[in-house]
């Protein structure tokens, strides 16, 4: 089973040796550690927890949860069917290759507010007589009398800053010794974000 966390730096292309071009997204995965091993006697399912960013300080619960091990702001946990690996174990980019297959979850940019056509593609209204200013408005949502807006009626609100998973993504190159991986095509969120990868074969929990 293999899977990293690691941080998104930027889009770029990369030429293959037959000259092709392909857009590719740099993820920095520096070397993550083993932080627990799950496993269904005790917690009822199997998982490694794997931590990255090192931390400046914790509070004594994670300290202690941490105990001999360097201190990471990031905790992650991937459940796999069976493992090997240890407490401690230390997991690099050279576990990947490229051709390998992957998913990516990360959480896209943020837009904050957002009205109906942008949120949801809405037309608006014909810039005609009587409209004035209604162009963008989202108009009637129907009678409810004294009832609730219906649930998962599309209207105005927070856009973005959600959990997105792309799956079947390609690993077209992998620099140890800079800890860099190219994934082909784009990734979710904005550069710096968050992103775990892991090999087609898993489930993915943030």
């Amino acid at each position: 089973m293999k899977f990293i966390i690691g941080r998104k730096i930027e889009m770029t292309q990369h030429f293959r040796d037959d000259g092709t071009v392909v857009p590719v997204t740099l993820v920095k995965a520096a070397p993550c550690v083993v932080t627990q091993v799950r496993n269904t006697e005790k917690d009822g399912y199997v998982a490694v927890q794997i931590g990255s960013d090192e931390a400046k300080g914790l509070n004594k619960p994670e300290a202690g949860h941490l105990k001999d091990l360097p201190l990471f702001s990031t905790l992650r946990e991937f459940r796999v069917d069976s493992t090997d690996l240890n407490r401690g174990d230390k997991i690099e980019v050279s576990i990947f290759e490229p051709g390998d297959k992957i998913d990516v979850v990360g959480t896209s940019k943020g837009k904050g507010f957002q009205g109906v056509v942008r949120r949801h593609g809405f037309h608006g209204s014909p810039a005609s007589h009587g409209h004035k200013d209604q162009l963008r408005m989202p108009g009637s949502i129907a009678s409810r009398r004294q009832g609730p807006v219906a649930k998962g009626k599309k209207m105005p609100g927070h856009m973005g800053d959600d959990r997105v998973t792309v799956k079947n993504l390609e690993i077209v190159s992998v620099d140890p010794e800079k800890n860099i991986l190219a994934v082909k095509g784009a990734v979710p969120g904005a550069r710096g974000t968050l992103i775990l990868i892991q090999a087609r074969e898993g489930k993915l929990i943030w």
